[in-house]
């Protein structure tokens, strides 16, 4: 049997009396050459795993950055746009049971890179719908291209009624109009962020003890941390991706821009969305690429060859014989491999249980889950319709609220991250500690978010709706109080949303709504002149009117920066206590249980939060709508128009209410923690019962233990903001 270099190494360096020859300086020279081998394949595997972390944090990112450009262009409520978020953990949850027992025994790299083709084909269906939908609609009132001829949008008799109008009540009568190209095609996005969450399942399983199988021990902390940091930038830039194409016209490239009569103000605008898909998609292909040429293994670094404690994946992997062996040789081994591979899963099912029982009777396992659960609730809940929140509330553009988020909240939230860990370090801080940092940072982040409440603006003046025609607060049925005295002479629909800004400062649904009798202009530069609804506000010193919403009151841009601040602050101080609750949950539970734990911990946030989550605030968040849009073939759309206080109680205050649960189990945990802590020289052991571990060896030993190499991360931490 051939001895490898490093064996001749090995042998040759336990005797005392070690003749110089050539064969020794071959020894060294090939060992050497086998470290540098290994050195140099683990660091190519680590750039391309820190690059596919990019993308994959980059796609997920840039798909929060659309929620509302989505929501808009296919006309569905923000509870449907729940779903589609979801659809990501579904999919993930598909195949993670399979990815993680079998991935381990195949070819690994080339795992992750069928992950990132399965993933760029996924971002690339979500943004096929656009080329297949037709040219996006918005409501306008018809004008012409000849300032001089004047149009009146309050219409006397229904021969004059705009093409809009027809449309409507054609398509009523037309049984096939909900068949036509456009109407379902949300059902490919979702397909998409679900082929997105399949993909993606094995890139962190896989790659991480890849690298902790071949890395050099003291390094592995090390490389993992690296790839979590690159992690964090991921999001950064799919904010920044999602606020530069929040600027573009959905259609650019097939419309002529000057023909456009809406701005990004308004809240029919959407911006060219798919188009950032598109660039994620292609960064997903280039991602893969390497690992397609990547080694199934590599070689072992020279002080962990004989270790004991090798990864699970070494005792199913079969290397390469380079020798040929008769055909029955080969069969027999293929036959004890596959009797090992079913001893082992049977082995692995009658451990399942007790080791799940084992989890659950511990207390302090059981309650950090539960007070997890409940702040992951909060935390993704809030995440997803923030860019809504600070459109609506404070009237910005898709594109501002995007950057103001890849810009300073993602930047927050990484800092508070390190913080944490640093802390942690800095202190030495044991299980106890770690508790109470959790504790605390969770107390205080949801105490700063309570001052969100004050900053917040007043609804928007529409007539009809938030006041009525003759300036006061309104109180009646919205429906019937959009038809007034002022325009009971024109044939106007409730229906439509083509919002003009009074001279008055208040906002009219239609020009027909305003009762104008003219108009001048065309596009953007439309001017409405005689409008009867203007000219009877109490405040109205003119009765004309321009295109688009007016905008919100002086005091809401100085809301926006007080919001910023806080917003800032509070990502911050919640995310301080993500790396000490981790760690926590390391501690809490018998070392041979630690990756069934996390296993459990993982599956149990995304089924319990990370799908229901979007689901119900979307669901809660609908319910403040005041004004829903209309499809073109009949049925309710996107929501049009907020109230701004209901959607702050709503929101802030789902938030609130879930944050302030997972404090009364993080609270238990501490308890727990206190009543079964022993002395000052002991520390809570594995199983939560008294332990022989002191706590000055316990704190020595927190830096090289390995829940170091995992603190860096927890569960989505890319978009907890």
């Amino acid at each position: 049997m051939e001895i490898s270099s490093k064996e001749y190494t090995h042998f040759f360096s336990n005797n005392t009396i070690l003749p110089v020859d050539r064969s020794s300086f071959k020894s060294e020279s090939s060992a050497s050459k086998e470290k540098q081998s290994c050195c140099g394949g683990i660091k190519i595997f680590l750039g391309a795993l820190s690059f596919v972390y990019f993308a994959k944090a980059l796609s997920g990112s840039y798909l929060k950055s659309t929620i509302t450009q989505i929501e808009r262009r296919f006309d569905i409520p923000s509870s449907l746009v729940g779903i589609i978020d979801g659809s990501f953990e579904i999919g993930n949850l598909l195949i993670i049971i399979l990815v993680s027992y079998f991935g381990a025994k195949l070819h690994r790299p080339r795992i992750i890179g069928a992950g990132c083709l399965i993933m760029s084909a996924g971002t690339f269906l979500i943004a096929m719908p656009q080329f297949f939908m037709g040219r996006y609609r918005y409501e306008r009132f018809p004008s012409t291209v000849n300032s001089t001829v004047n149009i009146s949008p309050c219409l006397q008799d229904k021969s004059q009624t705009p093409l809009s109008a027809l449309e409507k009540s054609q398509a009523k009568i037309n049984a096939g109009c909900e068949k036509e190209a456009g109407s379902s095609m949300w059902i490919y996005v979702l397909l998409g962020n679900l082929l997105r969450g399949i993909g993606e399942t094995p890139i962190q399983p896989l790659g991480i003890t890849y690298i902790d199988d071949y890395a050099i021990e003291e390094n592995a902390a090390l490389y993992i941390g690296c790839v979590q940091t690159v992690a964090i930038i991921g999001p950064i830039f799919g904010f920044l991706l999602g606020s530069l194409c929040a600027k573009l016209y959905v259609d650019i490239g097939f419309v002529d821009l000057d023909s456009v009569t809406i701005t990004q103000k308004d809240v029919q605008w959407v911006g060219a969305w798919w188009l950032g898909y598109l660039i994620a998609g292609v960064i997903s292909i280039l991602a893969g690429i390497p690992f397609w040429f990547l080694p199934k293994q590599l070689p072992k670094p020279e002080g962990r060859k004989d270790s004991s404690t090798s990864s699970e994946q070494s005792k199913f992997i079969i290397e390469d014989n380079k020798d040929r062996h008769k055909s029955y040789q080969q069969q027999e081994k293929i036959a004890e491999m596959a009797k090992g591979k079913s001893l082992d899963f049977l082995s692995w099912l009658l451990n399942f249980f007790p080791s799940l029982k084992s989890l659950f009777g511990n207390p302090v396992y059981i309650l950090y889950l539960c007070a997890s659960i409940i702040q992951f609730n909060s935390l993704i809940g809030m995440v997803t319709y923030k860019p809504k929140y600070i459109e609506q509330q404070y009237g910005q553009t898709s594109s501002k609220t995007n950057f103001v988020i890849g810009l300073i909240n993602i930047p927050a939230v990484a800092f508070g991250i390190f913080s944490g860990g640093l802390i942690m370090k800095k202190f030495r801080i044991g299980v106890l500690g770690a508790a109470k940092l959790s504790l605390g940072s969770s107390f205080f982040g949801y105490l700063l978010l309570v001052s969100l409440f004050a900053m917040g603006c007043e609804n928007s003046e529409v007539a009809g709706l938030t006041v009525s025609y003759h300036g006061t607060k309104q109180m009646t049925d919205h429906e019937q109080a959009l038809f007034s005295e002022c325009n009971s002479g024109c044939s106007c629909s409730k229906n439509d949303w083509d919002p003009i800004c009074g001279e008055n400062g208040v906002t009219y649904i239609s020009a027909c709504l305003a009762g104008c009798q003219a108009s001048n202009g065309s596009g953007k530069n439309t001017v409405f002149f005689n409008c009867s609804c203007v000219g009877t506000f109490e405040s109205s010193q003119s009765s004309s009117a321009v295109v688009g919403p007016c905008q919100k009151g002086n005091e809401c841009p100085k809301m926006f920066l007080y919001f910023l601040v806080i917003s800032v602050i509070t990502s911050y101080t919640l995310s301080v206590g993500g790396t000490p609750g981790y760690i926590l949950l390391l501690r809490c539970i018998k070392p041979h249980l630690k990756s069934f734990a996390l296993g459990i911990y993982t599956l149990a946030i995304r089924v319990l939060a990370g799908i229901p989550a979007p689901v119900y605030f979307g669901v809660a968040i609908d319910t403040t709508c005041l004004k829903w849009g209309s499809k073109r073939c009949g049925g309710r759309g996107a929501c049009r128009l907020y109230d701004s206080s209901a959607l702050r109680y709503v929101y802030l205050g789902l938030t609130l209410v879930l944050g302030t649960v997972s404090i009364f189990f993080s609270v238990a945990v501490l308890w727990v923690l206190r009543k079964r802590s022993s002395p000052p020289d002991e520390t809570l052991s594995a199983n939560g019962e008294r332990g022989t571990c002191g706590t000055k060896s316990r704190k020595d030993n927190f830096v090289n233990s390995d829940c170091l190499i995992q603190s860096t991360y927890w569960p989505e931490k890319e978009t907890r903001l």
